[in-house]
C-alpha cells in the first residue's frame, strides 16, 4: 500500500441537509472529483496528489463515514442523497463543471449525480459500480447481500466480511484477510463498517440507473473496469452497465481499488482518459 500524504490538501466542511461533509482540495487546473462509498478521502489521497500537478482535485468522505458525521445514524445513505451532497460541494466550490471519477459505491453516487445534475459534470467515470439489479441473478444477490448485512449487525463482523468477499468473488490470502478484518480495529473503522453495512450497502446495490437518461445527457459517461477484476461481481455489473449504455468498458490498471493499491500506475491512466474527452 502506498503511503498517504495530505500535506498539499486544503480541507473544509460543508453543512448539508442531515450531515456535515468533509472534503479536501488539491492542486490547480480543471476540476476533478475522486469519490468512493464507503471509501473516504484518505483512500484517494495518493492518486489525488499525483493528479494535482495539472488538476484541481476534490476528495471527500461520504456522509456517515469518518469525518462526515450525520445527524441521524439510523437513516440510510442512498445514492440520491450522496449525489445531492456532491452537487452541493461542486456548487459551493464554484469551479465546475467537473470530471467525476467514482469507485464502487462512489460510482453509483456519480451516476446518480449525472442523472440529477448533468450540468455539473462534463465527464463521469463510473469505476466498477455494484449495480446488482442489472444482472439476471439479482434475486439471489439480494438474498446474499441481506445475509451479509444480518451477519454484520448480529456481531459476526469477520463472518460478514468472508461472505462479502465470497459474493464479490474477491480472493485474499488468509494472512491478509486476518490482518484486515480479524485483528484489532479502531473505533472509527468499526463505526464506518457498521454504517456501511447497516445503511449503505443495500440502497447502493439495489439502485437502478436510468439508462435512457444517462444515454441522453451531454455528459460523457464512461464505465471503468480494472484489468485484474475479471470474474468478480463488479466486473459483471460494470459490463452489464456498459452494454446497456452501448459502450465498451474503459480499462484501468489493477483491480477494484487499483487507484489505492497502485496510484502511480492508475493516475497516468486516468489523466489520459480525461484528456481524451
Amino acid at each position: 500500500m502506498n503511503p498517504i500524504s495530505t500535506a498539499t490538501a486544503n480541507t473544509g466542511t460543508l453543512q448539508v441537509p442531515g450531515a456535515s461533509l468533509y472534503y479536501e482540495v488539491r492542486g490547480a487546473g480543471p476540476l476533478v472529483v475522486l469519490v468512493g462509498a464507503p471509501m473516504d478521502a484518505d483512500s484517494f489521497a495518493a492518486a489525488a496528489d499525483l493528479l494535482a500537478s495539472d488538476y484541481t482535485v476534490v476528495t471527500t468522505d461520504p456522509r456517515g463515514i469518518h469525518r462526515s458525521p450525520v445527524d441521524d445514524r439510523e437513516r440510510d445513505s442512498t445514492p440520491e442523497m450522496r449525489a445531492d451532497d456532491l452537487a452541493r460541494i461542486l456548487t459551493h466550490l464554484d469551479a465546475g463543471p467537473a470530471a467525476v471519477f467514482g469507485s464502487s459505491g462512489g460510482a453509483v453516487s456519480a451516476l446518480a449525480l449525472v442523472q440529477a445534475h448533468p450540468e455539473l459534470v462534463h465527464t463521469v467515470v463510473a469505476h466498477e459500480p455494484p449495480l446488482d439489479e442489472l444482472l439476471d441473478d439479482r434475486e439471489e444477490l439480494r438474498v446474499k447481500t441481506d445475509d451479509i448485512i444480518d451477519a454484520h449487525l448480529s456481531g459476526d463482523v469477520v463472518g460478514a466480511w468472508r461472505k462479502f468477499l465470497a459474493l464479490a468473488n474477491i480472493h485474499l490470502p488468509e494472512e491478509v484477510f486476518q490482518q484486515m478484518f480479524a485483528g484489532e480495529r479502531d473505533a472509527q473503522t468499526e463505526a464506518d463498517d457498521y454504517f456501511q453495512h447497516a445503511h449503505m450497502l443495500r440502497p447502493t446495490t439495489r439502485w437502478c440507473p436510468d439508462v435512457a437518461a444517462l444515454r441522453s445527457v451531454t455528459t460523457r459517461v464512461l464505465v471503468g473496469l480494472g484489468e485484474e477484476s475479471g470474474g468478480q461481481l463488479c466486473d459483471r455489473t460494470s459490463r452489464a452497465l456498459a452494454a446497456e449504455l452501448g459502450i465498451e468498458p474503459t480499462l484501468f490498471p489493477g483491480g477494484h481499488i487499483g487507484f489505492a493499491e497502485d496510484p502511480a500506475s492508475f493516475a497516468p491512466r486516468l489523466r489520459v482518459v480525461l484528456r481524451e474527452g
